[in-house]
């Protein structure tokens, strides 16, 4: 469990920490904090408790913006803005000192022509284009300078830059690109999100979520990982992973991506994105031993060191 993260959304709150947070676990992933007074919260409680921090971009919450930064942008101006707003924030977080900072990709999604998009969750218009918008060549040229960039801010700030996997079209998933990317620039990582993977497993025919974990998890340096239900409808999002979840019933098989993690990328860390409140906290300890077991060999008695 020593690889194993929870999530401070919207604000540091000591009682999820007291009941999400392990000891032996790693760290905390904040984001979109809402005043100086919670991002001195979290660092106080960093040192406290030594757990290592990072941030999923942005750090603090801007209603006059939107979350993610569309470095992607067809729009010169907004690409040039989306590096302005993310050199404000690594400005900022200098005092937190993170491990890595965390960014979606591709932004602003590239949305497949072929694919019915219309349960994908946005929280604006601006957050995705379709594909007769930007081409491959200009998706690739945009990325090649967004590597060299964060590669550049790591270094400078030390932080790990990570590329969290965003709604995918075929630029991604169908060419090499990307790989050749990350090959070229090895201190920059990828997240994998095991609910929005299963997503678009599951809406898109020509996407594979099993065989892109195959493809990308040596290059991952972290999992976001919960559960959702899909039959008729999406269902029961960013919910715990439990054994009885059954994929008969539409639950995503996460043994099986777990699986496959644990083949390609024994490093990984898995930091739980999942709404803990909506389950015990006996249920809570079995999710955290579930996931130990399958990634470890851990026999499956659940943690019951708390947080220091």
């Amino acid at each position: 469990m020593q690889r194993f993260m929870i999530g401070q959304y919207g604000g540091f709150d000591y009682g999820k920490f007291h009941k999400d947070f392990k000891a032996e676990f790693y760290g905390i992933e904040a984001c979109s904090f809402p005043s100086d007074e919670d991002c001195q919260t979290l660092i106080e409680a960093a040192q406290k408790h030594r757990f290592h921090t990072g941030v999923h971009y942005p750090l603090r919450a801007n209603p006059a913006r939107l979350r993610d930064a569309l470095f992607l942008s067809p729009d010169d101006y907004e690409r040039s803005e989306a590096f302005r707003q993310i050199q404000e924030e690594l400005d900022y977080m200098v005092k937190l000192r993170p491990d890595y900072v965390l960014f979606h990709y591709p932004k602003p999604v590239i949305l497949d022509s072929r694919v019915d998009w219309s349960t994908w969750r946005f929280a604006d218009r601006r957050e995705y284009i379709h594909e007769v918008d930007l081409s491959l060549n200009e998706l690739i040229q945009h990325s090649k300078y967004l590597f060299e960039w964060l590669s550049r801010k790591g270094r400078e700030y030390r932080f790990q830059p990570i590329l969290e996997f965003d709604g995918l079209n075929s630029y991604v998933y169908q060419h090499d690109f990307l790989e050749q990317l990350l090959l070229a620039y090895p201190d920059i990582k990828l997240c994998l999100d095991t609910g929005r993977l299963y997503q678009q497993d599951k809406l898109d025919p020509n996407f594979d979520a099993r065989a892109l974990l195959r493809k990308y998890t040596k290059y991952a340096a972290l999992i976001h990982l919960s559960n959702v239900q899909i039959n008729e409808a999406i269902q029961h999002g960013h919910y715990p992973v439990l054994p009885e979840l059954n994929t008969g019933e539409g639950w995503a098989p996460i043994e099986d991506y777990l699986s496959i993690i644990r083949e390609e990328n024994s490093e990984v860390k898995i930091m739980f994105e999942h709404r803990s409140g909506l389950i015990s906290a006996q249920d809570l300890n079995r999710c955290y031993a579930w996931v130990d077991h399958i990634l470890n060999g851990v026999p499956e008695n659940p943690p019951a060191s708390p947080a220091r």
